[in-house]
């Protein structure tokens, strides 16, 4: 039932595997973010490690080879991020919208606020398939 779960979630369907992402060596970003559980609505508190196009979050911020990380959004299937205050009406929010739905932060600062979307359009930008290499045209080149 879970792999059933995951397959129409479009999570994957091995969860120990993450596409070979290192997560708990050299991150691209770290830190604390509060965020909203996925069926029960609260608020948590939960470390995210943002590395080679995966934002994933942990219980704890002590992230070694055998921790598990609670999940992770694939950045690529991401189509924004920004500042959400007035939609939450929480100061420090942002937002993460994929097609399907739309995942809500909590930072601590406007700073970390700010330092998160940069660091996750970044990386959409970076991991997005919007351009296949046989769509990208090289002008310069000679026929």
């Amino acid at each position: 039932m879970a792999s059933l779960w995951r397959a129409a979630t479009g999570q994957a369907e091995k969860p120990n595997n993450y596409d070979g992402v290192e997560f708990w060596s050299s991150p691209e970003r770290t830190g604390w973010l509060m965020k909203q559980g996925e069926y029960i609505k609260t608020w948590r508190r939960r470390w995210f490690v943002l590395k080679q196009g995966k934002l994933f979050w942990f219980k704890e911020s002590t992230v070694s080879r055998v921790s598990t990380p609670r999940g992770v959004i694939p950045v690529a299937s991401c189509l924004t991020v920004k500042g959400a205050e007035d939609v939450l009406n929480k100061q420090y929010a942002f937002e993460l919208s994929t097609r399907a739905e739309t995942m809500y932060f909590i930072a601590d600062s406007e700073k970390e606020k700010e330092d998160w979307i940069n660091s996750i359009g970044r990386s959409i930008v970076q991991h997005s398939r919007s351009v296949t290499d046989s769509e990208i045209v090289d002008y310069d080149s000679k026929r």
